[in-house]
This record gives structure tokens, C-alpha cells and sequence, in this order.
């Protein structure tokens, strides 16, 4: 049985077929730029200071003193693209005195609504793991002066 020009369209813009795949072809999203728009969406959020461990967090500073080099956008964030869905790991350093919970779950909402908006995937979890909390550095004692 051959199917006509109408069902072969209303089989590929069905509902389950997501809006990345539509009659007139597939689109894919490599996995660097789910990661991007997470990590640019969670530094967005007032209250998280940082993203990465240690490490990562160390190498984006030594990257941002070499002249031309940024820190990476995507550094503390990890992500499983498939064709429809997506998984987000987040690992995030938090400021000082904000309510971890309260900031879970905005930076939840903050990732899920970038990525859904602008690659059209469904997002099924971010997974959020706080591995520091930046406290409030104390001034320095300028140039000259003692503490006494």
C-alpha cells in the first residue's frame, strides 16, 4: 500500500515528531551548543558566582589572561543530546547566602526555557550539583597602607 502526499506529510509534522523533523528535513544540534546556551542561560541567574570544579574553574582563569582567549561558555556543564530530547548537568558555585534550593530552581527554569526556545528540544532534567560557595572577599589593604 503507497501512502499519499497527505499522509506521508501529516506522518513527518506529526506531534511526536518534534519540531526538528519535518517534511522538508532534519535538523540536528551537536551537543557543544546545548552546552553553550546552559552554561550562558545558568551564569545568567543572580546568585550563582561561578560554573565548573576547581579545576576547570582555574584553567578558565588562566585562559582569560592569555590575550585573545575567553573562559569557555560551556565549562561546569555537561549534556546528552538525542534527536528529541536533552540532559543537563550543571556543576556551580554559588554565592554566598542565597537559598541554594530557591536557586536550583531557577537556574532549572532558566536552562529548560533557553534550550526548549531555541532548539526546539525537550528538555528532561537538569541535574544540578553545587560544589563551592564563594564567600565575600574582604578588602585588600591598598598599596601603603598597614594593618595594624
Amino acid at each position: 500500500m503507497t501512502a499519499t502526499q497527505s499522509e506521508t506529510t501529516e506522518l513527518a509534522t506529526r506531534p511526536d515528531s518534534g519540531p526538528l523533523v519535518t517534511s522538508q528535513g532534519t535538523t540536528t544540534i551537536a551537543d557543544v551548543v546545548v552546552q553553550k546556551i546552559a552554561g550562558l542561560a545558568t551564569r545568567a541567574v543572580t546568585g550563582v558566582h561561578d560554573l565548573g570544579g576547581g579545576a576547570a574553574r582555574t584553567l578558565g582563569a588562566l585562559r582569560e589572561r592569555i590575550p585573545g582567549a575567553s573562559a569557555s561558555a560551556g565549562q561546569g556543564v555537561t549534556v546528552e543530546v538525542g534527536e528529541k530530547q536533552a540532559a543537563i548537568d550543571l556543576q556551580i558555585v554559588v554565592e554566598y547566602g542565597v537559598p541554594i534550593a530557591e536557586l536550583a530552581r531557577q537556574v532549572r527554569r532558566t536552562v529548560i526555557g533557553s534550550i526548549e526556545q531555541m532548539t526546539g528540544l525537550e528538555v528532561v532534567e537538569v541535574n544540578i550539583n553545587v560544589g563551592d560557595v564563594h564567600l565575600p572577599s574582604e578588602e585588600e589593604p591598598q598599596s601603603g597602607e598597614r594593618v595594624q
